[in-house]
């Protein structure tokens, strides 16, 4: 086992503000398109994905004191208008393969839809609960869960094979997982997850907050499983790493970015790597322990985008912070603060990118914003 530390010096670029561009006109910015706010009643956006430009969806639950309730909010234009559709289970991710052919991993099972969200349907029965799938074709998809259990399809979801190099990594399945699961390419594909031991006789970060700030950060074992011909075999490995590598995106020409998140009191909140997926090799290209990163994106041209929070306090996580998005244009090594809503506060945001025309972000407080 191999003790790994992905550290560089990051360059945060100057702030765009308000600036004007060289056309005279506003720069871009981060607008609200949607926004649940209902009195005494919060909507936790779970995950949201726009297949396409114009057909769009996020996922959550609509939380009122101690009841929840699994809804969705659909579009089929682009975000001007928003309907929402009641879920039958607690969603936790989504997977699209194009505009209409998609599934929804739920606390109970797996759905799919061909029409965006309008038609779920309940496919057979998972093996065991899993966070997330990931599918290269309409038959050919893979699902990552809890206690070390990877699992691929061969029709479409109905049914499911255990991928045996997933129990191959050391540590005791009861505390370890896999959490992401990604494509380059159809025969290229990577799954990470960790094992994280339980701490013993600890109150929650939020109960003690001074104990919490003294306590002293440890490393655990990340794993990842690589395949390079479609998942046909895989290799996995692993690796002592501070926090927990929580996305990987793939872009053109070989090249991707990855995502580290660190515990709220780690020097760093979250730490952004370039990933060159042919060779293997990998920088980091931004750190700060004063911005809460919970997602990134690379666009087809070039473009990098990171979205996350800014960080508030000793422990990271404890009360939302505002919005925040940096875009670097290729090189990576700067980052220009994007204008963004001012209401827009958030514990966590996820991005959606059909093209590089149209992106959306979407909050855990029930907003969805878009890029114009």
């Amino acid at each position: 086992m191999r003790k790994t530390y992905l550290g560089a010096v990051a360059i945060l670029g100057a702030a765009t503000g308000a600036a004007l561009t060289a056309a005279g006109q506003a720069p871009p910015k981060w607008r609200m398109q949607y926004f649940y706010d209902e009195d005494k009643a919060v909507f936790e956006i779970a995950d949201l994905q726009f297949p396409s430009s114009k057909r769009g969806l996020a996922v959550g639950e609509i939380v009122q004191g101690n009841h929840r309730k699994p809804v969705q909010v659909v579009t089929a234009d682009g975000g001007a208008h928003w309907q929402m559709i009641n879920l039958e289970e607690p969603p936790v991710s989504l997977f699209f393969l194009n505009e209409g052919l998609g599934w929804m991993v739920t606390t109970k099972g797996l759905w799919q839809t061909t029409e965006a969200g309008r038609n779920w349907h309940k496919l057979g029965r998972l093996p065991s609960p899993v966070f997330r799938v990931c599918f290269t074709n309409e038959q050919t998809g893979f699902a990552a869960g809890p206690k070390k259990k990877v699992y691929q399809t061969r029709d479409g979801g109905q049914h499911w094979d255990a991928v045996a190099a997933a129990a191959d990594p050391p540590g005791n399945p009861d505390v370890s997982a896999y959490t992401w699961i990604t494509f380059a390419t159809p025969q290229f594909g990577i799954v990470t997850g960790w094992n994280m031991p339980r701490r013993m006789q600890e109150l929650p970060d939020w109960v003690d907050p001074e104990a919490a700030s003294r306590r002293r950060d440890t490393p655990h074992l990340s794993y990842s499983m690589v395949t390079n011909d479609g998942g046909k075999t895989w290799k996995a490995s692993a690796a002592s790493l501070f926090g927990e590598v929580t996305r990987v995106r793939f872009g053109p020409g070989g090249t991707g970015l990855g995502l580290i998140e660190y515990p709220g009191t780690f020097r760093y909140a979250a730490e952004v790597y370039r990933i060159e997926w042919k060779t293997g090799k990998s920088r980091t290209v931004y750190r700060d322990r004063r911005f809460t990163v919970t997602d990134i994106w690379l666009t087809s041209e070039g473009g990098a985008y990171l979205a996350g929070v800014q960080s508030l306090g000793q422990i990271r996580g404890m009360i939302p912070g505002k919005v925040m998005v940096l875009r670097s244009d290729g090189d990576l090594a700067s980052w220009s603060e994007m204008p963004v809503d001012y209401r827009a506060t958030a514990n966590h945001v996820v991005l959606a990118v059909p093209d590089p025309q149209n992106m959306w972000l979407a909050t855990d407080r029930g907003m969805i914003l878009k890029l114009q």
